[in-house]
């Protein structure tokens, strides 16, 4: 029997199961970890007018809206210190995530608990999806000064590390001085996600001392829905477990959730048609620098290529063609966006045998060139 690998998430309750320890579960246990977690804070829906009446939560003075907002109530410390220290002494997690902690106190003290682990993401909520502040300024302050120093990965959306940092992140420069600076706080890396410069974009960006990389996506909404950022903090922590260094973590946590989390649709109807499209989805994120046929999906997915595009078709209304095309050139554009990579480069590591049928795939779908995409 296969040991499977111990992973601690230390987050907030969310009984919805679209984000919080729930939500770390699954992903954990997806990727092939034992999900061993600590309870923070229980998280309930209230307007933001019952929100602010409570304390809870960032100030509000729109005392008219009632669009539903979290309202966390903590754990006790010393109840979320026990479950951390049992969790610890049993089983010996690989990887530590910490994510959202509601109270100061508690945060002070899970840095001595949590110190001693060599692979720990620090994923603090303080803004949620929609940006409301869902911490007190207490908690922030102690996140600052008790766990960033103590980080591993430090995951922050650009507005939460706006409110670390007490300044404004309005471009890539803004994106690259964030991260120095929370990089001379302790962190060894820092990932920055959710910068939206450049319209249409969504922007992240990994750092650390040596080196630094720009990642972009055009699936803006994917990747700001709600969930979608814890579980790709839980995933990172679930493969730095499994013995990756950062930036392959990244990666390929990366791929796990762009698959089954941004581009994946929810099984509304339990149909088997749904099931195949989010595995094929699966099978391109992780496979498309070597595979850009539809036979070899159909092959693995053990159907015809016939019966696969009737299933994208029905599900999506594209073919499965068009699917991996599609991938590619997101792929594509964010290479020749965000890097200085040559044309060739960018083929060689799509997997095109040459940069003339790179130039004549990209023109097919974008109706110009690679260089004149890059020069627009």
């Amino acid at each position: 029997m296969k040991v499977r690998t111990p992973i601690l998430s230390i987050n907030g309750s969310d009984s919805t199961g679209q984000s919080g320890i729930q939500a770390d579960i699954q992903t954990i246990a997806a990727l092939g970890g034992y999900a061993v977690t600590a309870v923070t804070c229980i998280s309930t829906l209230a307007t933001k007018m019952e929100q602010g009446a409570r304390g809870m939560g960032q100030e509000d003075t729109d005392i008219h809206s009632i669009s539903p907002a979290p309202c966390l109530l903590p754990l006790a410390p010393e109840i979320v210190v026990k479950q951390v220290e049992q969790s610890i002494s049993l089983l010996h997690p690989k990887a530590i995530k910490v994510g959202l902690v509601a109270d100061g106190e508690t945060v002070r003290l899970l840095r001595d608990e949590v110190i001693a682990c060599r692979r720990l993401v620090v994923a603090p909520g303080i803004f949620d999806a929609d940006g409301r502040q869902m911490v007190g300024d207490d908690v922030v302050e102690a996140i600052k000064r008790h766990l960033v120093p103590e980080a591993l990965l430090l995951m922050l959306r650009c507005r939460d590390a706006e409110k670390l940092l007490s300044i404004s992140i309005l471009t890539d420069d803004d994106m690259l001085e964030a991260a120095r600076l929370l990089h001379e706080m302790g962190a060894e890396w820092v990932l920055l996600r959710g910068g939206q410069h450049a319209k249409g974009r969504v922007t992240a960006l990994l750092f650390n001392f040596s080196t630094f990389h720009f990642f972009t996506s055009y699936n803006v909404d994917g990747w700001q829905r709600h969930g979608v950022a814890a579980a790709l903090s839980a995933a990172i922590t679930t493969r730095l477990g499994m013995g990756d260094d950062v930036p392959t973590a990244i990666r390929n946590a990366h791929d796990f959730i762009h698959s089954q989390v941004v581009y994946a649709k929810p099984d509304e109807t339990g149909g088997r048609a749904i099931d195949i499209y989010n595995r094929f989805v699966s099978l391109v994120a992780g496979h498309y620098r070597e595979a850009h046929d539809v036979a070899f999906y159909a092959d693995r997915l053990c159907i015809t290529t016939r019966y696969l595009s009737g299933v994208t078709n029905n599900v999506v209304g594209k073919s499965p063609k068009q699917i991996i095309a599609d991938y590619l050139m997101s792929e594509a554009k964010t290479y020749l966006d965000t890097t200085r990579l040559s044309i060739q480069e960018v083929a060689d590591r799509l997997g095109f045998s040459s940069q003339a049928l790179f130039c004549k795939f990209f023109k097919a779908q974008e109706k110009r060139s690679p260089s004149e995409h890059r020069s627009a």
